[in-house]
């Protein structure tokens, strides 16, 4: 099968299995543009992101946050709104405390930022150290509320978020002092206690490990094993595949999208809007007619540090025996006289003959 893309984005393709192990063509269209200034429209980046084909890390997998995931996911039902980025105080000015914002049409969710603290273990009890100022402190589920403690059999974990920092089974344990505290909290939920029950605050991806993400997959038991493997389980929820938690989804876009920063970026505040684009993708199979399909937006992925975001779309279509059905995929419009030159249909060529010359 070939791929030709008429976008100056990253495009590609896959295979995804659905639970019943019938395969689907994949097709995702991956493009990066300049994270606008309030009130500009975003424009193309000189320099495009190319797809992602495994998942990234901000250090060790497994044991660090997640920063990008594969772009190839089977299938989306809602529109994943992802950051990755930092919270800044008001220039010229250091601060112990703040508050981001995200807002991407309806979803909106904003988070108090912390500077560096510890606990401090006394006669009294545990608390947590004075806030450290900061100009600007790194947002990622690596600082949020969460955990590991202890080593091998003994080792306890945060489930919502094994990474963070702030969690300990028993806060009466002497290893607690000196532990360094998350550097993000809910609004109105403070961290009291390393054994608090507390929602891990970022707006990166989650891990595909934590809960609740991890309920979604599937239960793969006996009768997995012995019924549908190597396919899916029965009860594999596709909600598996959304990266961001329940409160940065969306339903699947059809219009534009505003979007809002606050103290995301160093001026401190961003408005722009996505407008609404329609990514074709034309498949042409070895037997009948060619079928003209929409790729959906279902990725929205901000960063603004890099002063760059990527939009990422996909189509899934389902396939009757395999990948081989089809001969080709074109990403993006092309023009009439492309497409009558592909169907080999006549189109008029100069040609001059000229007699040959051996000596020549």
């Amino acid at each position: 099968m070939e791929l030709l893309n008429a976008t100056r984005m990253a495009a590609g393709y896959t295979l995804g299995l659905q639970p019943s192990g019938r395969e689907s063509l994949i097709v995702a269209i991956k493009g990066t543009f300049i994270l606008p200034s309030s009130g500009e429209p975003p424009r193309l980046h000189e320099s495009q992101v190319p797809l992602v084909l495994a998942d990234t890390f901000t250090g060790a997998p497994g044991l660090s946050s997640p920063y990008e995931e594969c772009d190839f996911a089977a299938e989306k039902g809602a529109c994943d709104v992802l950051l990755n980025g930092s919270a800044y105080a008001p220039p010229g000015k250091a601060v112990e405390r703040t508050r981001v914002a995200l807002r991407v049409g309806a979803m909106e969710k904003s988070f108090d930022v912390v500077g560096d603290r510890v606990w401090r273990a006394g006669r009294t009890g545990v608390r947590a150290s004075t806030p450290k100022a900061f100009t600007r402190q790194p947002i990622s589920y690596d600082v949020a509320f969460g955990g590991t403690s202890g080593e091998g059999a003994n080792a306890i974990s945060y489930a919502a978020n094994p990474v963070g920092r702030g969690f300990h089974p028993d806060p009466k344990n002497k290893s607690v002092d000196g532990q360094s505290l998350p550097n993000t909290e809910e609004v109105g939920r403070p961290v009291t206690s390393p054994s608090d029950k507390l929602r891990p605050m970022a707006f990166g991806p989650l891990g595909r490990g934590w809960q609740p993400r991890a309920s979604f997959a599937g239960t793969y038991d006996e009768r997995w094993r012995d019924e549908d493997f190597p396919f899916l389980p029965r009860d594999f929820d596709p909600n598996y595949y959304q990266a961001a938690p329940d409160d940065q989804q969306l339903p699947l876009v059809r219009s534009d999208l505003e979007v809002q920063l606050s103290n995301l970026t160093p001026d401190g505040f961003r408005r722009f809007v996505i407008p609404y684009f329609e990514a074709s993708v034309r498949i042409l199979p070895r037997q009948g007619e060619p079928e003209d399909l929409v790729a959906v937006l279902d990725t929205v992925f901000l960063e603004p540090d890099e002063e760059r975001m990527t939009l990422t779309w996909r189509a899934v279509r389902p396939l009757r025996r395999s990948l081989f059905e089809i001969a080709r995929v074109v990403v993006g419009r092309r023009g009439a006289a492309w497409w009558r030159e592909q169907e080999g249909l006549p189109f008029p060529i100069s040609i001059r003959v000229e007699p040959f010359h051996e000596e020549r």
